[in-house]
Formats: C-alpha cells, structure tokens, sequence
C-alpha cells in the first residue's frame, strides 16, 4: 500500500467513527426524549432498558452511516488541504483521482456493509426493538402506594393509605375496597395500622392489618328491594394477599410481528409483495364478474325484448309493454335510480378497498427499495463530501459541520417527500424512493468534475465577474 493511502485512511477513520457515533447519540437522545413517559415509572430493570437502546442504536444506522460517510468525507479532504498535504501531493504528480481512490473504496466497502446489514441484521433488530417496546408500553407503571392517594393499579381492588412510615413499610389509617364482584363498593376493608411487604420473587403484596372492621353489603339475587342486609365484622389482625404477578413485564410472541414490513428481508418481502398482488388482481376480476352479474338479467330480458320489436317494427307496442308491466311509471325511474345507486356504492367500496390494499403493498415495496437506497446514497454522499471537501479545503466541525447538514437535510427532506408520495400511491415505489438519490447523483459527479480540475467553483470573485458582464450587455443595449 502506498504511504499516502495509508495517510489518508487514517485521517478518515477518526473523523468517520466520531461523527458515526456522535449521529447515533443524537438520535438515541433523541428516542429517549421520544418515550420517556412510557419508561420512567415502571420499575424495569437495568438490563431491559439496556436491551431496548442496543436495538434501538441498530435502527438508527440507516440514517447515521449515510450523513457520518458525508460528514467524514469533508472533513478528511478538508483536513488535507487546509494542511496543504494536497497542494504537497499533487506537486509530486498524485492526481486527486488517485488521492479519493482510498477513500472511495472504503465507501464501496461501507456501501455493501450497509446493504447486508439492512437485508439482515436490520429486519431482526426491528422486530426485537419493535416487540420490546410494545411489551414496555402495555407494562402497568411500578407498584407505589402514596399517601393521601387511592391507588387503582392492583385489578379489582382500590387501596388508601393515610400515611406511610419513614420505613416504607408501616402504614396508619388503611382503607381497602373491593371490587372483585364487580357490583360497586358493597365490600370495605378498613384498619388502624399495618404493615406492607412483598415476597421475595415479586409476585405478591402481603398487608398485615391491625385493629380493623369489615363493611360488607350483601346483594341477594331475587329479594325484597326494600331487605338491604349488613354485615360487620371486628379483627384484631387480618392478612391480606394480592397478585402482583401483573406487574412483571410479559414477553409478547415475536411472530405476532413477523408480518410487519420493517421486519422482513428482502425475499419475504418479495413473498409478500407478489401475494398482495395476487390478492388485488383477484378483488379486480371479482368486481368485474359482480357487476356483470348484476346487468346479466336485464341485459338477457331487455335484448329480448328489443330484438323481438325491432323485427316488428313496432317500437311503440315495446313501450306500450313495459309500461303495462307496473302500474305507475314513477316504479319504473325509482327501480332505475335504485339499481344505479347500488351499483355505484358497490364499485366505489370496492374500490376503496383496492386503493388500501395498494397502500398496504406499497409500504412493503417501499421497503424494498430502501435496502438498495442506503447502499446507493452512501457512494452519493460520498461524491459530494469528498470534492466539497477538497474544493473549500477547511477541516474540523465548523464550515464542513454547516455543508454536510444542508446537503443531508436536503437528501433526508426529498426522500421523505418521495416516500410519502409512494406510500398513497401517487408514484411507484422505486420513483418515490430513489427520487433523491437520483437528484444529488449529478450534483456529486459535477463537484467531482469541478475538483479534479481545480475549478475555483466557490470563488466569489469569478460569479462577480460574470453578474458585471451581464450587467453591461443590458446596459449596452
């Protein structure tokens, strides 16, 4: 390997894997602020939460390889002539062709990696990510009993606490209903004091009550509405359990998620792409076949008819029979109107089911065509960071921070619009999703055009120069 190339490696290794990483951070940061309600405040342990901002990193790569290959690019070139290490190579007739050449052979590399992790480890992380973060949003908050509070989180049973020792465990003036019969507050519990624990696997709350009374309003099926019988009972101590197995979280079966277009590589989504093709062309010939059988018999008896006449020559004996055949002829307009406006709800509700299903099996292309799009916007991005980099010759996080955000907010800004456009069906799928590659791929190949010819493409001077001939020509005339 040549002593430059290694140069130039090492120069983008360490500004590709900061602005990697720091991309990631953002975003996670970002996912946090996104869910913190349904995190905080459910007692999970520390390996949960761990686990949910490991998959949830790896659904970020998409988006952070792309801008942190631009990033880097920029920075590298910029490195390098700010440096004057460009100005150094290419007066020893090193070409910048041959100085990018390194570094396009990296972002092929990055490129293909990008493609097998979006085919393969991206559709695993978005189901594990996806079936967490579903079971952490259906997991009840943490059992906390406050004082002053009813608290309702334990099912069929409403507990109060006066007051809490220091301890947390002693309780004063403790008040418990329940609602397990499901007929109102017909059953009360109330105590003096107690005291609170949990076993040790978690599963139970344990009260022991003390001085207390039991207030029990016994319902009888069938009875006197006016006979209410009462019932109270004394205790000097009394345990109580409850279940608090519903507060663990609950692992939901990840094949309940399996058929979400985010979770499948790129041969289950071809599956799954030809069967809701199947399943529209089929909903298609079934509406036609429908409507066909519902002018089938007024188009055998009408023809008839018509025929039959017309051999006569007598149309007027044909209107006369149509007429005979309903007393007023309002019946015939309203059986008319009837049919049409049948007919026209059947058309139209079919249709708007095949415009879903369209919908349903353009998320499923969009898909698709995104595993190829990452791969193709990294050489893209590339093109442009490397030359930018080049043609302003300035390195660190300021002005190559500013160009990189503006070039990517414009790819991200475009690709989100083509895939919106894809997703209700206004373009096809590959349009939509490959819009913005396609836009910036001449951008990239201009700026390499104007690099490798050293073209004072950011020279305010020469734009100067051109707007004052203008100015003259139309002055002139």
């Amino acid at each position: 390997m040549k002593t430059y190339y290694k140069l130039i490696l090492k120069s983008y290794i360490g500004p590709f894997t900061a602005t990697f990483l720091v991309t990631i951070f953002v975003m996670l940061m970002q996912f946090l602020w996104k869910y913190v309600d349904d995190l905080v405040g459910k007692g999970l342990e520390w390996y949960i939460i761990v686990e949910l901002i490991f998959y949830a990193s790896a659904t970020f790569v998409p988006l952070a390889l792309p801008l942190a290959i631009l990033l880097s690019s920029i920075m590298t070139m910029g490195n390098l002539g700010e440096n004057n290490e460009l100005v150094a190579l290419k007066s020893a007739g090193v070409s910048l062709t041959n100085i990018m050449r390194p570094l396009l052979f990296i972002s092929l590399f990055l490129s293909l990696t990008g493609f097998y992790f979006a085919n393969n480890v991206l559709p695993v992380a978005n189901l594990k990510f996806g079936s967490l973060l579903y079971d952490i949003r259906q997991q009840r908050p943490a059992f906390n009993i406050m004082d002053g509070v009813y608290y309702k989180g334990i099912d069929n049973f409403v507990i109060r606490v006066e007051e809490r020792g220091r301890d947390g465990q002693t309780l004063n003036n403790i008040k418990i209903y329940d609602h397990s019969e499901q007929k109102g507050n017909i059953n009360l519990t109330t105590a003096k004091s107690g005291t609170m624990k949990t076993t040790a696997e978690g599963n139970q709350l344990i009260l022991n009550l003390y001085n207390g009374y039991n207030y029990e309003e016994i319902i009888r099926d069938n009875s006197d509405s006016r006979e209410k019988p009462f019932r109270r009972t004394e205790f000097s101590r009394q345990i109580r359990r409850f279940d608090l197995s519903g507060f663990n979280l609950n692992r939901t079966d990840q094949e309940a998620f399996q058929s979400n277009y985010r979770m499948l590589n790129l041969s289950q989504l071809t599956f799954f792409i030809d069967s809701l093709e199947n399943r529209i062309n089929n909903r298609q010939e079934e509406l036609l076949s429908g409507l066909k059988n519902r002018f089938r018999n007024y188009n055998e008896i009408d023809s008839s008819r018509y025929y039959n006449i017309i051999s006569q020559n007598d149309l007027k004996e044909f209107d006369r029979n149509i007429i005979n055949n309903y007393q007023d002829s309002d019946v015939i307009f309203g059986n008319a109107f009837e049919t049409a406006r049948n007919n026209k709800n059947y058309t139209s509700n079919v249709h708007k089911e095949i415009h879903q299903r369209k919908r349903s099996k353009a998320r499923y292309e969009i898909e698709y065509q995104r595993k190829f799009t990452l791969s193709f916007a990294c050489i893209v991005l590339f093109l442009i960071g490397a030359p930018m980099g080049a043609i302003i010759r300035k390195g660190g996080f300021g002005l190559p921070l500013v160009v990189s955000v503006l070039f990517f907010v414009f790819f991200h800004v475009t690709s989100v619009i083509g895939e919106k456009f894809a997703r209700e069906v206004v373009i096809s799928a590959w349009q939509g999703m490959w819009m913005a590659p396609a836009i910036l791929l001449p951008v990239g190949i201009i700026l390499s055009l104007k690099a490798t010819t050293d073209s004072p493409f950011f020279n305010i001077d020469n734009y100067y120069k051109v707007y004052y001939k203008i100015a003259s020509l139309f002055k002139n005339s």
